[in-house]
């Protein structure tokens, strides 16, 4: 199947009892067994649950592994994954990486002795270089949230595999529409499915693919185990959006083509970044592992006071958390999705206080480029 079909009829598509063409809401917590062990492939909804099990075998089948798993939030997902690692780990991390990321493993994950270091992974000679004897795995954004860094998928999973590393790749911003990361060799594949996936600010939702049938038993058992799952009705909502992931990635992306090009000959604008443009560090090697750039970009206006001004005269894009909805959003990172990273670690990264991210919806191209124009007036 190519992808647009693979997006609705990918996974379980209907209900054989009924011959309804969705899969039903089954609120359920519990379900009958004809005896003791003998039951009919669900027990207890913490475990399975059909709706949520429609929702894992397709986004199983949208990124080509073997296992699916749909968690209550993307840090649920996160932090389950995280899971898989014992007291004494190291674990090599995208220095850019989403400010709740970096909030759990610097705040949380700590405190059970697992071991974290932040490099830029669009240098695999840094990642070798923080590679240590109780490393044992390397998480990736790419692109990276808000700076779109790249890095080189197939070159860290050499290298993963090289030294007896997981690869796990949060793969939010570009979608299994547009990346699907374990083609390029990664074994862990991450989303917060509450993004583009969803696509309608409506659902809060993680999720997980992994491509091995031991990593599979390895994560179900933390799933039924801590319990961070997603339930039926979310599932239920994320599966109709996924169905139309396609068609939204391909309109997103075509306005945030249109937006670029504007912001490129404003004044105030001092840098942009957007894995689309040539000029950015790393458009050849996301072209390579990519079919598409996404919706995604963050500029520079320069300073603080010149982005609350911005913000407060805007008009189609709404201030918001989040990212990937059907509606423009924008927001101030420094301030906002990476308050908990330190300051000065958010200017050494490059974080500034000026820098702007957004996330372009589906509204008139025409009308955004008008909004912005008078905001940055």
């Amino acid at each position: 199947m190519r992808k647009k079909t693979k997006l609705i009829h990918g996974g379980v598509t209907g209900d054989e009892q009924t011959g309804a063409v969705n899969v039903p809401i089954y609120q359920v917590s519990t379900y009958e067994q004809e005896s003791v062990g003998n039951h009919k492939g669900y027990e207890y909804s913490r475990t399975g649950n059909p709706t949520r099990h429609a929702l894992e075998e397709l986004i199983k089948d949208l990124e080509g592994g073997k296992r699916g798993f749909a968690f209550g939030s993307g840090m649920a997902a996160i932090t389950s994954v995280f899971m898989l690692f014992s007291a004494g780990d190291h674990v090599i991390m995208t220095d850019d990486v989403y400010g709740g990321t970096y909030r759990v493993v610097s705040k949380v994950l700590n405190k059970f002795n697992i071991e974290f270091t932040f490099v830029d992974t669009s240098s695999i000679d840094e990642v070798k270089k923080a590679i240590k004897p109780n490393t044992k795995a390397i998480y990736i954004e790419s692109p990276t949230n808000p700076l779109l860094k790249i890095t080189d998928l197939k070159k860290v999973s050499e290298l993963a595999k090289e030294q007896g590393l997981y690869m796990i790749v949060d793969n939010t911003f570009s979608t299994p529409y547009w990346q699907t990361p374990i083609d390029s060799g990664a074994d862990i594949v991450l989303h917060s499915a509450t993004k583009y996936l969803g696509g309608h600010s409506d659902v809060v939702a993680g999720l997980v693919v992994v491509n091995s049938e031991q990593l599979g038993e390895d994560l179900h058992f933390i799933q039924n185990s801590v319990g961070g799952i997603l339930g039926p009705q979310d599932s239920y909502l994320l599966i109709r959006g996924i169905k139309t992931l396609g068609v939204r990635m391909e309109e997103i992306e075509e306005n945030t083509r249109r937006v670029v090009d504007f912001l490129q000959e404003h004044p105030v604008v001092t840098n942009i970044y957007y894995p689309g443009l040539k000029s950015h560090r790393g458009h050849d090697t996301h072209t390579s592992q990519a079919t598409g750039f996404g919706g995604m970009l963050s500029f520079d206006v320069g300073s603080s006071e010149k982005a609350d001004q911005l913000l407060s005269r805007i008009q189609y894009f709404t201030l918001a958390e989040s990212l990937g909805a059907v509606e423009s959003l924008i927001s101030v990172p420094a301030k906002m999705t990476h308050a908990s990273i330190p300051r000065d670690r958010r200017e050494e990264l490059g974080i500034t206080d000026g820098l702007v991210r957004i996330s372009v919806g589906l509204e008139d191209a025409e009308d955004l480029i008008e909004d912005l124009d008078q905001a940055l007036k």
